[in-house]
């Protein structure tokens, strides 16, 4: 049996990931309403201008798991710890556009802390977010904390906390 190998030192999270159907409304939601600074942008890189690997499989195949894709990115800093990539991809055609549910394999959200989120609420659902119930913690490690899951204009799901 061959030796595990040696255990690298994970430092932080670098940045998360997010596919939009529109990549300049979902900038222009992120920058002007969440405050989100770009940092840069990349694309379109398609798979199509790329060359192909000794086996012949392309570039988006062999490092992004997506044969034939052309996408767009856009990386921003969200925070002062967290980077956040919008992605838009226009190839393959067969690509979902549903996005999973919090029970669903791979669903997720982003959680944003605040200092007021009846105040957060307000704003966000000013700009376009549905904000479901907001969940009142009375018992426990969060007692007294209150934290809302809002759906932001693409149907992503965050979670405002205080």
């Amino acid at each position: 049996m061959t030796p595990a190998p040696e255990k690298p030192v994970f430092l932080s999270v670098d940045h998360i990931s997010w596919t939009v159907p529109d990549l300049e409304a979902a900038l222009a939601f992120y920058r002007d309403v969440i405050g989100a600074e770009e940092l840069f942008r990349m694309g379109p890189l398609d798979a199509a201008d790329m060359p192909v690997d000794d086996q012949g499989i392309d570039w988006m195949a062999s490092h992004v798991g997506v044969p034939g894709a052309r996408m767009t990115l856009v990386m921003m800093k969200l925070t002062d710890n967290m980077n956040f990539q919008l992605v838009q991809y226009d190839k393959p055609d067969d690509r979902r556009t549903d996005l999973p549910r919090n029970c669903d394999r791979g669903g997720h959200h982003l959680g944003l802390k605040v200092d007021d989120v009846d105040k957060a609420l307000a704003y966000l659902t000013a700009y376009g977010c549905t904000p479901l119930e907001i969940i009142h913690i009375d018992a426990g490690p969060l007692a007294g904390k209150k934290n809302v899951y809002v759906l932001d204009p693409f149907g992503h799901q965050l979670e405002i906390v205080d």
